[in-house]
Formats: C-alpha cells, sequence, structure tokens
C-alpha cells in the first residue's frame, strides 16, 4: 500500500505543479479515505499536505483544522516523529490564529513548546522553539499581553544566538521593539531596543543584508515610526530615503524577473510545437537553458531562506509567489509582517506624510495616487469590491482587508489635508466622502478610524467658515479615541474654532479647553501637542489683547515648530500672528520682514485663506507707513485672492455634500458580526496602532474671519492666563 500512496501523492505533486489545487486535494484525500488502512504516518503525512495546500491556495481553514486535528490524534499514538509532531503544531497553530481562536492557538503552542524542552539543543528544534514563541508572542498581543509578549520574543531570541543565526537575531529584536512601539511604557525602552536592532544590524554582513530585504523595510519603517513619534523629522527623512531607492531597486528587479518569465513562457510554447527543425530546436533549448540560469540566479540571491528542509508555518500572508513575499525570517519561521504590497504602499504613505507638510503636493498626489491603486487592486483580489460589506467577508480574509483598508483610509485621509491646504474643498469633500462610504461598509474594521473622520469633518467645516460645526466635530473626535494625544489636538482645535466665533462665551469655551492641554503639554512624548496648544494659547491671548505675553507664547511655539516639524502651513501661520502682533506694538520693521516670509510660504502651499491673512496685515502695515502705491497693489491683489477664495467656497457650499458633512450629527452605522469581526482584526500590530502620527498637521486655516484676529486695540490689555 505504500506505494500507491507515494503514486498518488506524486500525481498530487504533478497537479500542484500545474495549478490544479483541487485535482492535487482529491489525490491526497483519496488515502485519507480509503478503505484500505494505510499505516499512521502515511495518513499523517498525507493529511498535513493537504492542510498546507489548503492554506497555501485557499480560504477553507476549517477543513485544513480538521486534518491538522486529526492529524494531532494519529501523532499522539507515536512516540517518535518530532518533525511531523512540529509541523502539525505549527500549522494547527496557525489555523486557530487565522479563525480568531486564540486561547486554543495559545494551548497549542505551549504543548509544542513542552516537546521542544524535551527534545535536545540541535539546530532544527532551536529553530522550531523560534517559530513557537514568534507565534506565541503574536496571540499574546491580540490578547494585550504586552510584557508576556516581549518575553517570548526574547525566548526567540536566545534561541537565535545559541545557535549563531544573526538574520534570525535580527528578526526577534525588530519584533521586540515593533511591540515597545504598541506599548510605549517607557522612553527609554523604547530606545534602547531601537539601539539593539541598530547593533544586531550591523553584525549581519553587508552582502547578507541585502537579501534580507524584508527585515530591512520592517526595521526602517519601525525606526520611523519611533523617530515621528518623538519629532525627529530630520532623521526619520533619512531612513525613509533609504526605503524610497529599496523600493524602487526592487520594483525594477520584480519588472525584470516578469519579462525574463514571459520571455521564457513564450519560448517554451515555441518548443512545444512539433514541427520545429532540429536546429531550431537546439538553438531555443540553449537559450531556454540560459533563461532558466537567469532566473535561477537571480532569485537564488534574493532567498533569505536558502535551501532550508524544514517547512514553513504560514502567518496569514499565504496565496503568494516567494517574489511576491518580504520575508522576515528563515524557515520554519518564513513570516512576514504585512504583504510586500502593504509594505510599499506604507512607504508610500510615509512620503506622503512627510511631504504634504512641506508642501509637496505635486510628490504626494502622486504617491497618493499610487498606494490607493496599489490597495484597490488587493482588496479585489480579497473579494471586496463595490458593494460588499463587512458581513460579506470570509473570516480568515478580514485581518488582511482590515491592514488594506485601513491604509486606504490612511491615504484619503492625507488626500482631504492636502485638498483641504490647497482650499480645493470639493476634492476634500469627495475623498471625505469615499472614507464615509468605507466606514459605513466595514464599521468594525474601521472603527479606529472614526474620529480621524470627524476630526476631519471639523478640518472641513474650519476651512469653509463653519466654525461651530467644527468645535462640534473636534469634541466628538476627541470622545471617540483613547489616545491622549489626538484628545489633545482635538481639544485645541476645537479651541480655535470658537476663538474664530469670537464672542465673549466661544472665548471662555476656548480657554476651558486650551487650559487642561496647556497644563500637561510637557508630560507628551515630541512637541506636536505642545506647538498646537502654544499656537492656539497665543491666539487666545492675542484676542484678549495681552500682546506681549502672546508675542512670548507664539515665538517659542515657532521656534519649535521650526526646528521639528517643519510643517510649513503651521509655521507660515504662526508668522502671521507674530507679524501682526509686530505691527500692533508698532515694531514695523520686523512686522515687514515677517510678513513677507508668511506670504511666501502661503504662496508655495497654495494655501488663499493664509494669503489673504497675510494680505490684510500687509495693507495695515503700508497704510500705517503712509505707503500709498504698495497698499493700493496689496489691496487689489488680496481683492483678486478673496474673490478666487469666494468662488471656491461657493462651489464647496453649493455641493451635494456640504450639509451633511457639517450636519452637527455623527453618521450612524449598522453593526455586523462585530464579536467576530473585532476578534478577528484585534491583532494591534496593525498600523492604525502603531501611532502613525496623525498626518493631518496642526493647521488651522481661517478662511473670511481674519480681521477678527487682528484688529487690535493696543490701549487695552487683558490679564487673564492659564
Amino acid at each position: 500500500m505504500e506505494a500507491v500512496a507515494e503514486g498518488l501523492w506524486g500525481l498530487a505533486d504533478y497537479h500542484e505543479r500545474k495549478g490544479e489545487i483541487g485535482k492535487a486535494v482529491k489525490c491526497l484525500e483519496a488515502i485519507c479515505q480509503s478503505q484500505v488502512t494505510f499505516y499512521p504516518i502515511v495518513e499523517i503525512k498525507t493529511r498535513l499536505r493537504i492542510a498546507t495546500l489548503l492554506l497555501k491556495h485557499s480560504y477553507n481553514v476549517n477543513h485544513a483544522k480538521s486534518h491538522l486535528e486529526r492529524s494531532q490524534l494519529l501523532l499522539k499514538t507515536i512516540p517518535s516523529c518530532f518533525d511531523l509532531k512540529c509541523r502539525a503544531y505549527s500549522l494547527l497553530s496557525q489555523c486557530y490564529h487565522l479563525v480568531g481562536a486564540i486561547p486554543p492557538q495559545k494551548q497549542i503552542l505551549h504543548k509544542a513548546l513542552e516537546l521542544i524542552a524535551s527534545a535536545g539543543n540541535e539546530i532544527s528544534v532551536m529553530l522550531w522553539s523560534c517559530n513557537f514563541n514568534s507565534q506565541l508572542a503574536n496571540a499574546l498581543i491580540i490578547e494585550g499581553d504586552y510584557q508576556s509578549s516581549i518575553s517570548a520574543l526574547q525566548c526567540g531570541y536566545i534561541c537565535a544566538t545559541q545557535i549563531g543565526y544573526p538574520e534570525l537575531q535580527m528578526f526577534f529584536v525588530t519584533s521586540i521593539l515593533h511591540v515597545h512601539l504598541m506599548l510605549w511604557d517607557d522612553v527609554n525602552l523604547v530606545e534602547a531596543a531601537v539601539n539593539k536592532c541598530q547593533q544586531v544590524w550591523e553584525t549581519i554582513h553587508p552582502e547578507k543584508r541585502q537579501v534580507c530585504l524584508g527585515l530591512l523595510f520592517y526595521n526602517e519603517l519601525l525606526n520611523i515610526f519611533y523617530l515621528l513619534r518623538i519629532c525627529d523629522y530630520k532623521n526619520a527623512a533619512q531612513h525613509l530615503d533609504k526605503l524610497d531607492v529599496a523600493m524602487k531597486a526592487d520594483l525594477q528587479q520584480t519588472q525584470h524577473i516578469q519579462e525574463l518569465t514571459n520571455e521564457l513562457d513564450a519560448l517554451n510554447q515555441s518548443l512545444s510545437r512539433s514541427d520545429l527543425h532540429h536546429r531550431d530546436r537546439s538553438a531555443l533549448s540553449e537559450k531556454q537553458a540560459q533563461l532558466q540560469e537567469r532566473l535561477r540566479s537571480i532569485t537564488s540571491s534574493n532567498n533569505i531562506n536558502g535551501s532550508g528542509t524544514l517547512d514553513p508555518a504560514y502567518f496569514g500572508n499565504l496565496r503568494r509567489s516567494h517574489v511576491d513575499k518580504l520575508v522576515l525570517a528563515p524557515p520554519p519561521i518564513d513570516g512576514e509582517w504585512l504583504p510586500k504590497s502593504a509594505v510599499y504602499a506604507l512607504v508610500d504613505l510615509m512620503i506622503v506624510v512627510f511631504g504634504r507638510p512641506k508642501g509637496l503636493f505635486k510628490e504626494c498626489g502622486r504617491r497618493i495616487q499610487s498606494g490607493m491603486h496599489t490597495i484597490q487592486e488587493e482588496l479585489a483580489k480579497l473579494g471586496i469590491t463595490d458593494g460588499v460589506r463587512e458581513v460579506d467577508l470570509q473570516h480568515s480574509a478580514i485581518w488582511m482587508a482590515g491592514v488594506y483598508l485601513m491604509l486606504l483610509m490612511q491615504f484619503l485621509e492625507n488626500k482631504v489635508a492636502v485638498e483641504l491646504t490647497r482650499s480645493e474643498f470639493v476634492e476634500a469633500q469627495e475623498a471625505l466622502v469615499q472614507m464615509r462610504n468605507w466606514f459605513m461598509r466595514f464599521p468594525t474594521i474601521l472603527q479606529a478610524c472614526e474620529s480621524i473622520f470627524e476630526m476631519l469633518r471639523g478640518q472641513y467645516c474650519q476651512s469653509v467658515g463653519c466654525y461651530s460645526e467644527a468645535a462640534f466635530h473636534y469634541i466628538e473626535a476627541a470622545k471617540l479615541t483613547q489616545s491622549k494625544s489626538m484628545q489633545a489636538i482635538c481639544q485645541v482645535f476645537a479651541a480655535v474654532s470658537y476663538i474664530c466665533i469670537g464672542d465673549a462665551e466661544s472665548s471662555s469655551q476656548a480657554l476651558d479647553l486650551i487650559g487642561p492641554v496647556y497644563r500637561m503639554m510637557d508630560s507628551f512624548v515630541g512637541v506636536r501637542e505642545k506647538t498646537s496648544v502654544l499656537f492656539a494659547y497665543g491666539l487666545l491671548l492675542m484676542k484678549q489683547h495681552d500682546l506681549q505675553e502672546a508675542r512670548n507664547r507664539l515665538a517659542r511655539g515657532l521656534q519649535l515648530t521650526h526646528n521639528h516639524l517643519g510643517n510649513l502651513q503651521l509655521v507660515s501661520q504662526y508668522l502671521t500672528i507674530l507679524g501682526s502682533l509686530a505691527l500692533a506694538l508698532h515694531d514695523t520693521i520686523q512686522a515687514r520682514e515677517i510678513l513677507r516670509s508668511s506670504l511666501t510660504l502661503a504662496k508655495k502651499l497654495y494655501d488663499i485663506p493664509t494669503q489673504i491673512w497675510v494680505l490684510s496685515v500687509l495693507t495695515s502695515l503700508y497704510h500705517e507707513l503712509g505707503e500709498k502705491g504698495n497698499e493700493m497693489e496689496n489691496s487689489e491683489y488680496q481683492r483678486k485672492k478673496m474673490d478666487d477664495l469666494q468662488k471656491r467656497l461657493a462651489d464647496a457650499h453649493s455641493s451635494i455634500h456640504h450639509l451633511e458633512l457639517i450636519d452637527k450629527v455623527k453618521f450612524q452605522v449598522n453593526q455586523f458580526h462585530e464579536l467576530d469581526v473585532k476578534r478577528a482584526v484585534g491583532d494591534p500590530s496593525m498600523i492604525v496602532d502603531l501611532d502613525i502620527p496623525e498626518s493631518i498637521g496642526f493647521s488651522t486655516p481661517l478662511p473670511n474671519f481674519q480681521s477678527r484676529l487682528v484688529d487690535l486695540d493696543t490701549g487695552r490689555r487683558g490679564k487673564r492666563k492659564l
């Protein structure tokens, strides 16, 4: 009967190579369903093979799980078969992970580690230990047990160190850094984890680093997230440049491989002709061998796995060839953080995050378009097309869908920010409506985006002069998030909206919002919260006619913004207020210099409201100096800009989406099988939980009522302070 089994195994191999997975599975299932009894070891190997095929090529996780559970029962009767037992544990753990059954997954992994503990110190045993500790860490993260997750990863790192495997050590130290970034309970621990990654990376031979593309992207992106969090944009930009170069090189090589593959396919088609002349066949065969060797050389040189003999433990990112994966570690781990397409989309997103505050809108637009196109292609592969909702998704597809949907929402968020900065209000509306539609279709998966969406509604309202509505949506956004940073930013934005309303009650409400944030601003990591609250507080002091105090606060905020954030729109607005203050304090020389700098920045950003604001102050300056020519020229330019802005505002107000976006109500959605979806997307390692800084920045467009902020009576000085 062993010959029969080997024959069916061979036939299954043949069908798999031809891509006929259904036929391959039927060949193997014929062994399991046979009336004739095979040896247990034959049935075990067959069921493991079936489960592997199902996990690699289908979403039929439950079918795979059934075969693996049967294999486990059979393996209990066999005292040896260490490798088969490990494969069964690993694949079964992955099945439980894909269906969201975390307690059974942990139980299986603990049993696997017990087996490892009694198996000696051979390299294969240590590699399986790395596998199981890695999967256990992932399961513990999903349950929010970060400390235990770090402990499991440290065990994996010790094993990798004992067998002298730097690439595997790097996998574990980057994973530990990842957990520290999510936890962020001690900035010193996070910094130590960053430094450890750098130390281990340096131990990998430079030639091998080029092969470890997955580790390169994982480590560099985690470093970028860390540096963004502490507002070290200068060093973060260097890491991003390195990633962009690596991404472009890999895309070129992938295209080259595809071209060679297409050429080889065409050549094989020619060789299949029966009427081919002997001389031609010989020449084509020689060319075929050359192409095959070139392909083999390229793919083998980029394979971190070498010729490993252990089966990989799949990590939920299946159904892709090696060239489509950014592998993080050798077998039997062979895992990914995210699929290559998601990582490359994330690189595009980071370039947008860096470029938008600097006014690099053309490049931002290109990257947004590229990233969204990639994401929509991947969503289509997951079956997410027009009309598909949460309830329609297969459970095993939910996590991966969540990754791409979160990325899509971040691209749309940045698109809204770009369009609002450029006063393209109708385009901003369209992006907001897209965000709303995605959220309505996938409310549980995108639950973490609801706060961002409400904040963007506030940004839109603020930009089109609907200040009361803006304050409402900012406050709603603060209620919807657990992030202290996000809450602080939303409170400050709401305060600015109240200041723009301008009456005494609104100013009091602004003070109530600014006060708590101002008192705790030094407790935040980085300077984002501090720069925003200093801007709002300076604005409020200016309205209260405490000009010198306002000047001091704003000068401090400007210095921090310039040195750490590089947000040109916020710098421009800081300069505009400081120019107004200088004029009010009769420092006309400094006022002229500051306002010209502000106008230059506002023009670079196509920021029409800020341009009008600066121009109005410059007109007052020229009037005070008696420069009639400059005053008239400036007034005419201001009028043209105001006409342009009014037309844009009229277009926005006449849009069918305007009223629903500014309406003081949250969008109501129906939750679909919420518990199952939450369990499937509960992995905090998804990018939305890495605390990537809000890419919307701290801009505060003030379209029509700048005069309320610069109409100063220098004879009165308010004394109310925080």
